[in-house]
């Protein structure tokens, strides 16, 4: 590599010369597989925007998600990283990550897994640690993530920032990711908007969400059948709803169980068949929540209510927190299908019987 500066400038760093991206993936023969939700982003204007969206990444320490073919990796590096660590789980890309490494002498660390279990905790150096309300450390996260990946990864990462452990045992890591473009519509769907979900409460509550732009599905090889956005998430230095995941997330995945009904017959879900209209009543009540409201017209402020109340609920009550309504459903399901066998089934003759 090369380092070139004018007088009285910070020297910037420049790849040397290389295939294209589109050449590399002839190269290697790279196909992009539809069972992994493969999209490829060849174009480097594309790529160069993406990581604008993450900020000054001079001297920063970068982890890319899934960097495929190598075009955003190409980008980030010519952003004067000090350090580039690449997670890709497709074996089949990393010859040609390697060849990115070897043009960026000490720059690149390539690890062949699965960001979902991969262990964040141990992927940058130590002393870039800061507090929790100090300034976002000089780690980002950046990512083309597939599609069938984003929604879990984000969940994970979500509940990371919660425990302030995993990428967030650093501090506040900035994240630029992509998802399909509804699914960022969600991340940053304000009450009453139709897009408003578990998704949009979950991510608000403990982050700053900001959908950058739209890039669309054309961009892409090959091209998907919907248009994808670029979102950047900022950790919150205090939680909107001070409560742990887990809770906030089930009072959460309850409202919006039925989103298209008033928030009472979700909110019914949280409770055990007998007595369950007693206490609903009761949680909504003392949360100060009207039960005719949609699921998408709740406010945060609300939302915090609610979870606050069910938490004092569950502390008077342990039993509460392990229910699981999906669960009693299956067992009253269960428990009718052996009754109706046994009061349905004809008697045996002696021959069926020795059989």
């Amino acid at each position: 590599f090369c380092l070139m500066a004018a007088p009285g400038k910070v020297a910037a760093f420049h790849l040397p010369p290389l295939p294209t991206v589109g050449e590399i993936i002839k190269l290697f023969r790279l196909k992009a597989q539809k069972q992994l939700s493969q999209n490829f982003l060849l174009d480097l204007r594309l790529t160069d925007k993406i990581v604008r969206q993450a900020g000054n990444l001079k001297n920063a320490h970068v982890c890319e998600v899934g960097p495929g073919p190598g075009g955003i990796t190409r980008s980030i590096l010519s952003a004067g990283v000090e350090e580039l660590l690449l997670i890709e789980k497709d074996a089949r890309f990393i010859p040609g990550l390697q060849m990115l490494s070897d043009a960026a002498p000490g720059k690149v660390r390539i690890v062949h897994g699965d960001i979902l279990t991969y262990k964040m905790e141990k992927a940058f150096p130590k002393h870039l640690k800061k507090n929790w309300e100090d300034e976002p450390p000089n780690i980002h996260i950046i990512g083309n993530l597939p599609f069938s990946v984003s929604t879990p990864l984000i969940i994970k990462w979500l509940a990371n920032v919660s425990k302030k452990d995993g990428p967030f045992i650093y501090g506040r890591t900035q994240m630029t990711l992509t998802f399909q473009k509804e699914v960022a519509e969600r991340l940053v769907a304000n009450p009453g908007g139709k897009q408003r979900s578990r998704l949009s409460i979950m991510s608000q509550h403990l982050c700053t969400v900001e959908n950058c732009f739209v890039i669309p599905g054309e961009a892409f090889v090959p091209k998907p059948e919907v248009d994808v956005a670029v979102v950047h998430f900022t950790p919150l230095v205090q939680p909107k709803i001070e409560q742990p995941f887990e809770l906030v997330e089930k009072v959460v995945r309850s409202v919006f169980q039925f989103r298209r009904k008033y928030c009472f017959r979700g909110i019914e879900t949280l409770f055990p068949e007998s007595g369950r209209l007693k206490r609903t009543e009761q949680l909504m009540m003392t949360a100060n929540v009207d039960p005719t409201l949609r699921p998408c017209q709740l406010s945060m402020s609300q939302f915090r209510n609610l979870c606050n109340t069910y938490r004092k609920m569950c502390d008077e009550d342990p039993s509460l927190f392990v229910y699981n309504h999906r669960e009693e459903l299956k067992q009253k399901k269960k428990n009718k299908k052996s009754l109706l066998k046994s009061t349905n089934q004809p008697k045996q003759t002696d021959e069926e019987d020795q059989l």
